[in-house]
């Protein structure tokens, strides 16, 4: 090509990936291996102390999620990028290279139910400390801060309601309080919204939702933006400092914009373990191929059945910010212009009875605890992915006892409406 800067679906096609030099296969092949040989004890050596680049052992890297990780890092705009076996799993590996025990991160209230309970009780045991603050209310960032907090963590389209966050406005809280913005940008995926061009320094996915796409694979990912500068005020010691497993190299130094990165593979993965199958990144690297194609189609269908249940009797409100009486339609005008994502929720009338009762007499729509499918689902939330929350925290975070989510698929939107429509009036 020339030195123009491919297009977003010829980087979701083509990013990271060559022909194998060996074979001439033409898709990225599944190297499960466990282990790699190396040339001799140099180079062995070299690679056990950071000072080539190459592969020694799975857990710690692979060639087929080598390629999935430059892809996303591509899509994302960021330096590079560290697969794991789960969201979930990308969010330990980033905190732990941030927090020590007795630190702070504030996390929007506005978050998946899961990372809500991560966030609150596994964390504990880590001695890591979650202060929550309103993504309604940037103030609240701003009150939250002190000495102890290490970074900021925020959703860019929120789970479940689907509201926008204001990322620019929280990263401008996060630079004056000299702390790494973290967004989880998941729901949005990197069609819809690039954080790292609003002002984030770490982005996080789980690639079993949208990147992935065909509900096959567990996966996660973190993406560094290569914007912080972790030398600041002696803040992080795990990138700052010399690391002794290391012969005293300083990860920061070493590494530049792409350290962080670096510290979650060889301090976080090497030793935390959640590592990525080959097969799972292998399949996931296939549903990226079309994430132009399917997010489009989902968001079209969206707003579509979105417009169908606003006029519904039976229906009370509709959280979508592409509705244009939304209103987070602004801001979704503003970061999402292509389309406000395929998730979003909506609350019957008939409160918490008629949200189980409606899940159970759809048809087309699958009933399970996932989003960014091929197919739509559907699920009641305050009875299953936020039902460790009381009350109170369900509806602060758009959980609440009459909310049903929906995750819009790439079916005819008719079938879609006419299964609701259905269900409904049943």
């Amino acid at each position: 090509m020339s030195d123009r800067l491919p297009g977003f679906s010829t980087l979701a096609v083509h990013a990271g990936a060559q022909p194998d030099p060996t074979t001439g296969a033409r898709a990225t092949p599944i190297y499960q291996t466990t282990s790699f040989v190396f040339n001799d004890a140099d180079h062995a050596a070299s690679l056990f102390g950071l000072q080539a680049f190459g592969n020694i052992y799975t857990r710690i890297g692979n060639p087929t999620n080598a390629v999935l990780e430059e892809r996303v890092a591509a899509l994302e705009g960021g330096t590079a990028a560290l697969a794991v076996a789960s969201g979930h799993a990308a969010q330990v590996v980033v905190l732990q290279q941030l927090m020590q025990p007795g630190d702070e991160f504030i996390a929007a209230r506005k978050l998946y139910g899961g990372s809500i309970n991560q966030f609150t009780h596994a964390f504990k045991s880590f001695g890591w400390n979650v202060v929550w603050a309103d993504p309604d209310d940037i103030s609240s960032f701003e009150r939250a801060v002190t000495p102890r907090t290490k970074a900021i963590f925020i959703e860019s389209i929120a789970n479940p309601a689907g509201s926008i966050t204001d990322i620019e406005a929280i990263s401008t809280v996060a630079r004056k309080a000299g702390v790494p913005l973290i967004v989880d940008n998941t729901l949005a995926s990197p069609y819809l919204i690039r954080p790292i061009d609003h002002g984030a320094d770490i982005v996080v996915h789980s690639l079993t939702k949208f990147l992935g796409g065909h509900g096959n694979s567990l996966g996660g990912i973190i993406v560094d933006a290569g914007t912080f500068d972790w030398s600041t005020g002696g803040k992080y010691p795990m990138l700052s400092e010399p690391r002794p497993e290391y012969h005293g190299i300083r990860l920061q130094e070493t590494f530049g914009n792409f350290a962080f990165a670096i510290a979650c593979r060889v301090l976080g993965l090497r030793d935390l373990g959640p590592a990525l199958s080959p097969f799972n990144a292998f399949m996931i690297l296939t549903g990226i191929e079309t994430l132009p194609l399917r997010m489009q189609k989902q968001c079209d269908n969206a707003k579509a059945v979105a417009e169908f249940l606003a006029g519904h009797p039976a229906v009370a409100s509709v959280s979508y910010a592409g509705l244009a009486s939304d209103k987070y339609n602004q801001l979704a005008r503003k970061y999402a212009p292509k389309g406000a994502g395929a998730v979003f929720t909506f609350s019957l009338k008939g409160g918490y009875d008629a949200g189980v009762n409606l899940v159970s007499k759809l048809q087309l729509f699958s009933h399970l605890a996932n989003v960014g499918d091929t197919r739509s689902l559907v699920i009641h939330p305050a009875s299953t992915t936020h039902s460790q929350l009381d009350d109170a925290a369900k509806i602060k975070s758009g959980a609440g006892p009459d909310v049903v989510r929906l995750s819009i698929g790439i079916e005819d939107k008719e079938d879609l409406i006419a299964d609701l429509e259905q269900a409904l009036g049943a």
